[in-house]
């Protein structure tokens, strides 16, 4: 029996190693059944590559294995070369690709298996060798079981097996990770030779001595006390006190993986850590190559570093592109489901956000059987902040108003409330209009791009901005024009991201493409109005990304 969005947590745990383009490496942690893998960024792993198809593959627990589907993906799916049709079972070590050679590949793993292996590894080789060519073998294997360790389990214990690592290489007693946290240095790791856990309060060399030593930055820096500490606050604290021979203190170097996929090692001065190594009985041993190894472990850790930022860092992104994902579906559904198409007063729209969620929106509502309100605003800015007050004002607008009187205190009592509450900051352009069935039809535009209302005989008029933006000033008066619409007359209502659409070569759409679309719909309804309108601008910026919100509306008045 299959598993279906089931936590993994008490099954073998299984992860996949994802190798992209480039040749850089991250990992992924099988963490529910099914493990949807694919383009879409709500995928449990989303893979940036255009060939990859939106839900390619997902990865199910059953009866104690894990099998690899193919979700009839366009360019196929590989399990060590060989094309797989419907589901296969996955085996430790498998490789993973999606039908093209220069793209990505995973590696699935389970760790269990991949840990003990390594383990013995380990014990094999303290036992076959000795000298320092057994403390590199040991080492080295030690460093690979920390990488393992660092997909299953936390960072702390990733660092504590580079601490321990450390001790082994240079036989001291007790060892300290320190991380800098601002101007201050934190004991994060405190272990001791025999692999136990220490009290931070362990370290009694003031952090202020540790340092200054740390921001001379040389490659190891080894101390040999004899006399009091240089630079130490209690003029007290000596050999004598800390009953110490010698210590040692590897700097971690700061590293930032830039989106080039550079791996940039930071100056001098910039430092995220250091491991401190002590012994109050034998001397550190820094013969042959343990320094080289010391500073390989200090590479180690400062790469567990960077990769914990990043992994936080991405999981920041996926927690934030999900609300994001909620919010544009929030949004989409206060856009109004189903527009009128029959009757005497028809209207075609659309609204298409530049980024996840939108800043634009429209409405229709009908007050009475002779009467229908119609509402467009861009909220200033783009973004979260601008789609939250977006549908702020959706919901002012909801009951609407037919007499002017009514329309003028409607807005004067929405400026008051957005100026109030961000002070400027944030206004929004709006266009309102009430029609009544004889043709008679209230308006204010507030700042907003002029509608146009094209007769059947192809000549038309624009209806200007009447007022300032809504929320721009405390105090603002909006003038409530009145019109007379004719029968077949079309009322075309867009955002500047209309008008504003740029192609490949950065041209703008502009309002003289809108003008002479609109003669030659002249004779069209409001709905082959509306789809010639989007072909055109669709057709003009291709799949060059837009900076604005785009949104048409388009109402016809056929009494």
């Amino acid at each position: 029996m299959g598993v279906s969005s089931l936590a993994l947590s008490a099954f073998p745990a299984a992860v996949l190693t994802v190798i992209n383009p480039s040749g850089q490496r991250s990992r992924s942690i099988v963490g529910q059944s099914p493990f949807h893998i694919g383009r879409q960024s709500d995928n449990q792993l989303a893979l940036r590559d255009n060939r990859v198809s939106r839900v390619h593959a997902r990865i199910l627990f059953e009866n104690g294995e894990y099998y690899l589907e193919d979700m009839n993906s366009r360019h196929g799916l590989y399990v060590n070369g060989d094309r797989i049709a419907g589901r296969q079972k996955l085996f430790h070590s498998d490789s993973i690709t999606f039908g093209f050679a220069d793209g990505y590949q995973l590696v699935f793993l389970q760790e269990e298996r991949e840990i003990g292996r390594l383990v013995d590894h380990v014990a094999s080789t303290s036992k076959a060798t000795s000298g320092a060519g057994g403390n590199l073998a040991k080492v080295r294997a030690l460093v690979e079981v920390a990488r393992a360790l660092q997909s299953s389990l936390s960072i702390r214990e990733v660092l504590q097996s580079v601490v321990d690592a450390a001790l082994t290489v240079t036989g001291t007693q007790r060892g300290f990770l320190l991380l800098r946290h601002g101007a201050e240095l934190r004991v994060e790791v405190a272990r001791d030779d025999q692999g136990s856990d220490l009290s931070a309060t362990e370290l009694r060399v003031p952090t202020q001595v540790i340092d200054k030593a740390l921001l001379s930055r040389r490659e190891l820096l080894s101390m040999h006390f004899d006399n009091n500490i240089e630079g130490s606050v209690d003029p007290d604290t000596s050999i004598v006190q800390l009953d110490l021979r010698s210590v040692v203190c590897i700097p971690l170097v700061k590293i930032r993986t830039e989106v080039t996929t550079q791996t940039i090692i930071a100056s001098q001065h910039e430092t995220a850590g250091l491991i401190y190594l002590d012994s109050r009985s034998d001397m550190a041993d820094l013969s042959g190559g343990n320094r080289e190894l010391l500073q390989t472990l200090a590479l180690e850790a400062s790469t567990v570093l960077e990769n914990a930022r990043l992994l936080e860092q991405e999981r920041a992104k996926q927690r934030m592109e999900e609300e994001l994902r909620i919010a544009r579906t929030i949004q989409q559904s206060l856009l109004p489901k189903k527009l009128p198409e029959t009757g005497w007063f028809r209207v075609a729209g659309a609204s298409l956000a530049s980024q996840q969620v939108g800043g634009d929106y429209y409405d229709v509502a009908q007050r009475s059987p002779d009467d229908w309100s119609l509402v467009v605003a861009d909220v200033s800015g783009k973004g979260v902040s601008s789609a939250l007050l977006a549908s702020l004002l959706q919901g002012a607008f909801l009951v609407g108003a037919a007499a002017p009187e009514s329309i003028q205190a409607m807005f004067e009592r929405i400026n008051t409330y957005l100026y109030e509450r961000t002070e400027g900051e944030k206004y929004a352009t709006l266009f309102y209009c009430s029609v009544h069935k004889d043709g008679t039809a209230y308006y204010v535009n507030a700042g907003h791009c002029s509608p146009v209302v094209l007769h059947r005989d192809a000549t038309s008029e624009s209806w200007r901005s009447t007022s300032m933006p809504v929320g721009m000033l405390d105090v603002a008066s909006f003038t409530v024009k009145t019109a007379r619409l004719q029968p077949g007359d079309r009322l075309i209502v867009y955002s500047d991201g209309v008008t504003e659409a740029q192609n490949a070569e950065g041209k703008f759409f502009e309002y003289s493409r809108i003008k002479g679309l609109l003669e030659e719909g002249a004779a069209m309804s409001a709905n082959e109005l509306h789809a010639h309108i989007v072909h055109a601008v669709r057709g003009f910026t291709g799949n060059t990304p837009q900076r604005d919100d785009m949104t048409l509306v388009v109402a016809e008045y056929n009494p």
